[in-house]
């Protein structure tokens, strides 16, 4: 099997016995549960716009490894076409299910694997990549799901791993055997990891040779026995447990976040990428973290949304044609535009790595996300003020519905001739989702700190511009000698 659709995607994961805790008690069925479910629905999108005709060009790729036709998701980019496609596809993923779709993550770590584990093999002699290369062909021939975690808890952060007073802050080894090893450690802030077959381990910082047990990366099976998920809680989430689904605003997609724990986990050494190269870490977070930075072109696919929820909301209201709603829309779709350009200047300027693989301009990627963490903010303000005050003082849908309430609400909340009151309901509910709501998690506070907060990304541009090259061409112009 090369590819699979959403209804096998989501009967494999039935087949998967994961411990999943929520809200204190132990989720008995991760698949059907109404929290979880939307972000199931999320991933299943990737399955099933694979399979059709119109997004097919854009969601596969032909397998470097067997020549199969594969999902993107599990591909190696071998052409800057490739980078390209990718950014295409988050865009049109995100306008798709208008939250995180989960499984780039995942993406993004076989790509930098695919590089570092080369890598070390050129200096040490290892047999890591031809490992990786297996353990690629075994998910792309599933194409399965996975989970990329990388951030540790980390404990008091002015202190690095070896230093931790619980050295358990990092994912470490705690066991060397003779046919593996035993980890422990836990991944915070792990998106769609219950809603993946396996789950990558990656170090999250540079590390030094005192910390060498901590230089540590591996694939498992995401049901593994001692991996604890402990689902973190969002914004208006127990809206989603309601009879009536307009609160929810988006009502069929959704994401979630977990506390992945590894307690005392045993892992093979097939499944072992590095163990103990520390001097490896920093090029294996700054690979995953450049690729990462670009996979916010779907954050431009969700401000799609917003922007047509802004636009329709502003119909709704009467207020269309005014000339302050006029500007702010079109100030709305320049700058998720600009976040667009930032996404494909990065891979059309990328570069082929020695091993093969296409990798992004470190800088450009860099500067995008820069852009990630701040315009998705002011397009959410920008819709807040086009939607008005109402989007947040709105009675429950229930209200709308009640007998004592309903005509009180429909006459008081009906807008001009034709709009039936329920559909502004609706838009507005959308609108606060993707801004105040459980949508937020992935479109707001995911755009500042996932892959790296902003302040990474402005070390990383600080490493990577060429300074002195603009030094150059300032003192050639007015004739300074160098």
């Amino acid at each position: 099997m090369a590819m699979m659709t959403a209804e096998q995607y989501e009967e494999s994961l039935r087949r998967l016995n994961l411990m999943v805790y929520m809200f204190g008690n132990r989720v008995e069925n991760v698949v059907e549960d109404p929290i979880i479910r939307p972000s199931m629905n999320a991933v299943a999108k990737t399955y099933e716009m694979a399979n059709l005709p119109e997004s097919r060009d854009i969601m596969t790729a032909t397998s470097h490894i067997t020549g199969k036709t594969i999902n993107r998701f599990t591909h190696i980019h071998q052409t800057i076409e490739d980078l390209v496609n990718k950014s295409k596809m988050g865009r049109l993923l995100g306008r798709a299910t208008g939250c995180c779709f989960q499984r780039c993550v995942g993406m993004d770590s076989l790509n930098a694997l695919s590089i570092v584990t080369y890598d070390i093999d050129e200096k040490y002699g290892t047999q890591y990549n031809k490992r990786f290369l297996e353990y690629l062909e075994y998910v792309q021939d599933g194409d399965l799901t996975c989970d990329g975690a990388m951030t540790d808890p980390k404990g008091d952060r002015s202190l690095p791993p070896h230093k931790q007073r619980d050295p358990d802050q990092y994912v470490h080894v705690v066991e060397e055997r003779e046919d593996g090893i035993v980890i422990r450690g836990a991944k915070a802030h792990q998106t769609g990891a219950v809603n993946s077959h396996e789950i990558i381990v990656m170090p999250t910082i540079a590390l030094s040779d005192e910390d060498k047990d901590y230089a540590v990366s591996f694939a498992l099976p995401s049901d593994t026995e001692g991996i604890i998920y402990i689902i973190g809680r969002q914004s208006c989430d127990t809206r989603k447990l309601e009879e009536e689904t307009i609160d929810v605003g988006n009502i069929l997609y959704g994401g979630h976040e977990a506390l992945v724990v590894f307690d005392n986990v045993f892992v093979p050494w097939e499944r072992v990428f590095m163990y103990k190269e520390y001097d490896f870490a920093a090029s294996l977070v700054e690979k995953f973290a450049s690729y990462h930075r670009q996979s916010y072109a779907c954050k431009v696919g969700v401000g799609d949304v917003l922007i047509g929820a802004s636009q329709l909301v502003a119909e709704y209201n009467g207020v269309e044609r005014a000339s302050h709603i006029r500007d702010k829309i079109v100030e709305m779709n320049h700058l998720n535009e600009t976040l667009y350009c930032g996404c494909l200047a990065c891979a059309t300027e990328g570069h082929r790595e020695p091993s093969g693989t296409y990798a992004v301009d470190t800088l450009l990627a860099n500067v995008h996300k820069q852009n990630v963490t701040r315009f998705p903010y002011e397009l959410s303000r920008l819709a807040q003020d086009i939607a008005g005050g109402l989007m947040v003082t709105m009675p429950s849908s229930s209200d709308f519905k009640a007998p004592e309430t309903k005509k009180w609400l429909k006459k008081y909340y009906k807008t001009r001739r034709g709009i039936p009151t329920e559909n502004r309901m609706r838009i507005l509910r959308l609108i606060e989702n993707l801004t105040l709501g459980t949508a937020a998690v992935g479109y707001l506070t995911e755009s500042m700190h996932g892959a790296g907060s902003p302040q990474a990304q402005r070390i990383m541009i600080s490493r990577t511009v060429d300074l002195e090259a603009k030094k150059r061409a300032a003192k050639k112009l007015c004739n300074i000698a160098e």
